[in-house]
């Protein structure tokens, strides 16, 4: 009520005694109202928010029924056979190798032998590791709740990636949700992790030892590179891509479970007991890097404990 409406009530009833109570009662509905009202846009801005979330991850394909993992029989993971593959660069083949690519001081390349594994096909997304952070309360604080569920998560430490695939794992073993395939292949030793650097590799160039996932031209339709953002997971589809990977090249560097080492690759090296000083491998490049971090041999190292928001991970179930 304004000050001209509080005069003119006074002169209407100067004769009148002056009820306080009755002042104090307006003014106490006038609160009343602007608080419904702004609660009530509140709630509305929160349906709003939580509705733009689903749409978001409705559209990426996750699945609620399945902790956000792809609605796919195998819930986004793909099948690598066992089998040899090429490792590392022949800068005869590939002008933008780096000399941490190289076999050894007396080999370009070498060949690993890997059994066989399942990757996703995607990265890790918001909406995934949102719902482990919400059972984990410890977590919390590494999502922000407006992030939309489809992106990649990022600014999440190596120690984290791990602490979600330990629990996506446990989630898996006891669900009936998981798909037969996937859950014997847990039950005869398999372990849902980051990958390897080797089991990375194989997956991103496949058995051919292409450049890129993709092929060994430069492309900008099948990966997110030299831009300002990451994109929603599976933005630029690439069926050319090795065993169909998505996103694999670009979009935010992947962790693996690899300490950065010298060539030649040594699985025993996941395992080892490495310093605090240690780096861990991260793969594929990001969406703010060149076309040459983002070819298929290319090995960065980042410590354990930094958050980045090019840095992200995808998972691998595979038998140590």
């Amino acid at each position: 009520m304004s000050e001209t409406q509080n005069k003119n009530q006074a002169s209407a009833s100067a004769s009148e005694q002056a009820v306080p109570s009755r002042t104090l009662g307006l003014s106490f509905m006038c609160l009343a109202i602007v608080f419904v009202a702004v609660w009530m846009q509140m709630q509305a801005g929160s349906q709003d928010a939580a509705a733009g979330s689903a749409e978001s991850t409705t559209d990426a394909g996750l699945s609620a029924e399945t902790w956000y993992l792809p609605d796919e029989p195998l819930l986004g993971f793909v099948n690598i056979p066992a089998g040899v593959f090429t490792m590392g660069s022949n800068p005869t083949l590939d002008r933008m190798a780096y000399e941490n690519e190289r076999w050894s001081s007396t080999r370009r390349q070498g060949s690993v032998a890997l059994d066989a594994f399942y990757i996703g096909r995607f990265e890790v997304a918001v909406a995934q590791y949102r719902l482990f952070a919400r059972q984990n309360l410890e977590f919390t604080n590494a999502v922000p709740e407006n992030a939309p569920g489809n992106l990649p998560i990022t600014n999440i430490t190596w120690p984290e990636a791990l602490a979600y695939a330990r629990w996506l794992e446990r989630e898996m073993r006891e669900s009936s949700e998981t798909p037969a395939e996937l859950k014997n292949f847990l039950e005869s030793g398999g372990r849902l992790s980051l990958p390897s650097e080797a089991e990375w590799e194989k997956a991103a160039r496949g058995d051919d030892g292409r450049i890129f996932p993709w092929g060994n031209t430069p492309s900008t339709e099948f990966a997110n590179y030299g831009s300002n953002a990451p994109l929603p997971i599976g933005s630029k589809p690439c069926n050319q891509c090795a065993h169909n990977l998505q996103d694999i090249s670009g979009n935010v560097w992947e962790l693996t479970r690899s300490p950065l080492e010298p060539y030649p690759f040594d699985p025993k090296d996941d395992a080892a007991n490495l310093s605090q000083d240690a780096l861990w491998v991260m793969r594929g490049g990001s969406f703010a890097d060149g076309i040459a971090n983002v070819r298929a041999a290319v090995r960065g190292g980042v410590d354990p404990s930094v958050r980045n928001n090019g840095i992200g991970f995808r998972l691998v179930i595979s038998r140590p």
